[in-house]
């Protein structure tokens, strides 16, 4: 296929797969970001919108909260659960003394009494900023995955509205009223909806709407909600793919083969920000998966697809809440069933596209073995493409070089000696992994351009910030001052401009900056 042909895959569907991703970062029921797109485009059309804001009305509602996963590990650090309190929020105004007593009932889950208090005192202190400005980093976020996805100017201008409220007490600009874009009037009330349909049906969700009109809702499109009862009229159980795939179409449009590896690489470092570990992995991953097919000597376009299946086979990380990811130690019996349904909710997002589903079947393969002791499906032997075989050595390969909380990243020589070891055992396949090895070998060392003025310590200063170190860590590991460091973060995110670590990571991995090498502190 010449590169500027299309690749069968719509842009539509791409970003209608990434809801579904941003449904498990929000701890919600799959396709409620598309029951909310139906309901936000019935209210754009009930309200009169024009053409061109009902078709910007779906790429927003499909991306408004997709920022959600990029302050997991702060939210993981003060509530445990990142997926749970974001679930929970739906229930309180998030705004004054409601927010903060929400924020504290939430705290330090499991602790016992006297250190829940200690960690009320330092959230009191300082994690209430924190916690404030992810909604920051939350906008930064969206707007880095939508301006890599090439979207149209309206739906990229209404994205960092997201957080801005009716009466002017939201962030991060303190907009209100009519200052609000209409579409993201739509969205925001149209999220709230989707939500309490889900739990107690239309009435239940009018009553939340009239309850928050005109504070965080604009109140004549509440009423406009309570006057067209066709709006949410079987929203609970309806199945929105399609209808909001076929929506999208006045700005929708084909990816040209050529574009169609570099928007996976958005999901990759998407599903990345999940935990500051895994930061570069589904990227690096994908580079040695390429190399390994080449190696091997696939054709070029099935090389290209393990290379794709690579990029996004670490999307169901983000059904996984951080503070497992982040565990130092044994996950109990409970956590680790949820980590083995991570190659399922990949395979599951990606199901859904004509365009995707091969990538994702193989994605969901990365986990098996070849004797069967694999999950999430238990499969073996024939059952198992090459591809697959492929992307499992690779993935393993590359996972072992990488710092984890529970252990420290291996040398090549001993990761190579493991996966040997996998194909003795017959876990492994042999062609694969000697593939792998032999890539692995040919790979050049990592060469770091300048990039945005980025100075080579402030290169440094930026990839241990972006891994979840603070200040003193960074300190210590390039031997300067706190002070130092947090001088050289003013400049970094002055540089760049993003003010929080999230986005600071999406940056660095769109930009080449992270290895595995970044996370380690000496």
């Amino acid at each position: 296929m010449a590169q500027h042909d299309s690749s069968g895959v719509r842009l539509a569907e791409l970003v209608a797969s990434l809801s579904l991703a941003t449904d498990l970062g929000l701890g919600q029921p799959e396709q409620h970001v598309l029951r909310q797109t139906v309901i936000a485009t019935r209210l754009a059309a009930a309200a009169g919108f024009s053409e061109e804001q009902r078709a910007a009305t779906f790429y927003v509602s499909l991306l408004a909260w997709v920022g959600c996963v990029a302050d997991s590990h702060e939210m993981a650090a003060w509530f445990g659960d990142d997926r749970q309190i974001r679930a929970d929020s739906y229930a309180v105004d998030k705004s004054g003394l409601p927010m903060l007593t929400f924020l504290l009932g939430h705290l330090g889950p499991g602790l016992s009494p006297l250190r829940r208090m200690t960690l009320a005192g330092r959230f009191l202190s300082g994690g209430i900023r924190d916690a404030m400005h992810s909604f920051v980093t939350h906008c930064e976020t969206t707007a880095a995955i939508a301006d890599r996805l090439r979207l149209h100017a309206e739906v990229c201008a209404a994205l960092p509205q997201a957080f801005e409220r009716w009466d002017g007490k939201g962030v991060p600009l303190g907009l209100s009223g009519a200052q609000i874009t209409p579409v993201m009037r739509v969205v925001q009330i149209a999220d709230d909806a989707e939500a309490f349909c889900q739990l107690g049906g239309s009435t239940a969700a009018l009553e939340v709407l009239r309850e928050r009109g005109g504070t965080e809702f604009d109140p004549e499109l509440v009423e406009l909600c309570a006057r067209e009862p066709e709006i949410l009229d079987g929203i609970a159980t309806f199945d929105a793919w399609q209808t909001v795939i076929d929506g999208c179409a006045p700005l929708d449009r084909s990816i040209p083969e050529d574009e169609l590896t570099e928007m996976l690489r958005t999901f990759a470092d998407y599903a990345d920000l999940k935990a500051p570990c895994f930061l570069g992995h589904s990227s690096a991953t994908a580079a040695l998966a390429a190399a390994a097919a080449r190696v091997h000597g696939l054709p070029e376009a099935e090389a290209i697809e393990v290379e794709r299946a690579a990029l996004v086979c670490r999307l169901g990380v983000i059904g996984v809440s951080t503070g497992i990811w982040n565990k130092p130690g044994a996950l109990s019996p409970s956590e680790w069933e949820r980590v083995r349904m991570v190659p399922y909710l990949t395979e599951r997002m990606l199901s859904r596209s004509a365009g995707l589903h091969r990538l994702g079947t193989i994605a969901g393969m990365c986990h098996e073995r070849m004797d069967g002791s694999g999950y999430p499906r238990g499969l073996s032997g024939a059952a198992l493409p090459f591809a697959a075989r492929l992307l499992a050595a690779a993935q393993t390969y590359q996972a072992l070089g990488e710092d984890r909380p529970h252990r420290a990243g291996l040398p090549a020589a001993e990761r190579a000696t493991l996966l040997r070891d996998e194909v003795a055992a017959g876990r492994l396949d042999a062609e694969a992994v000697r593939a792998v090895l032999t890539a692995a070998g040919q790979q050049p060392p990592r060469r770091t351009a300048q990039v945005a003025g980025l100075t080579a310590r402030e290169v440094e200063v930026l990839c241990l910030l972006v891994r979840g170190h603070s200040n003193k860590q960074i300190a210590q590991r390039l031997s300067i001052t706190p002070r130092t460091v947090g001088t050289h973060v003013e400049h970094i995110y002055t540089k760049i401009g993003v003010t929080a670590r999230g986005a600071a990571a999406m940056f660095a991995m769109r930009h080449g900056l992270i290895s595995a090498d970044d996370a380690k502190i000496g």
